[in-house]
């Protein structure tokens, strides 16, 4: 199993593969925007634990059902915002984590974007 900062940095470089995606720092925290709209938010302390904030429109009422998953804070989830905290020696499904960001870069980047990526 790797460990949870080898898969934070998995996860970023994912993220920053999408077009136009760059990595900001706002509130101390990890985040990668498109143009200037956050589309993942990916901490992770140390190799403690994995923190991932992204919006999903189609598949937030499942993740929602997991143990490790809740709305965000400050009105985010009422816009669809999931929130998914994962400890050392959990279990972490990557291939999730990248669908949940490809799910969250296609609802926030602008359509001509999203267009440029396979469906």
């Amino acid at each position: 199993m790797a460990s949870i900062s080898k898969i934070g940095a998995d996860l970023r470089k994912f993220a920053l593969g999408y077009p136009e995606a760059w990595e900001d720092f706002p509130w101390e925290h990890s985040v990668v925007k498109v143009r200037k709209k956050i589309f993942v938010f990916c901490d992770n302390d140390g190799n403690k634990s994995l923190s991932l904030t992204v919006k999903l429109p189609d598949s937030g009422d499942d993740a929602i059902e997991m143990d490790q998953c809740e709305m965000t804070g400050y009105g985010l989830g009422k816009a669809g915002w999931i929130s998914a905290r994962f400890e050392k020696g959990e279990k972490i499904d990557v291939k999730m984590l990248k669908d949940w960001i490809n799910e969250s870069y296609r609802a926030v980047a602008p359509k001509t974007l999203v267009k440029k990526l396979q469906p």
